[in-house]
């Protein structure tokens, strides 16, 4: 679980600053609708992971 709660809070320190054009002066824009892909991608990571390590303990 912790290793999952460090995954999704470092993903959303960097994602949501960029969607919000904190880095918009480097010439790095991030869509908003792109970010919304991000943070599913985010879901979806922290969901597989949650289900491998949960086989690795079981074996």
């Amino acid at each position: 679980m912790f290793q999952n709660l460090v995954w999704a809070t470092g993903y959303n320190v960097i994602g949501i600053p960029l969607a919000a054009g904190v880095a918009y002066p480097l010439g790095i824009m991030v869509s908003p609708a792109l970010a919304a892909v991000f943070m599913t991608v985010s879901t979806v990571v922290v969901s597989i992971n949650a289900i491998l390590l949960r086989r690795v303990k079981l074996d």
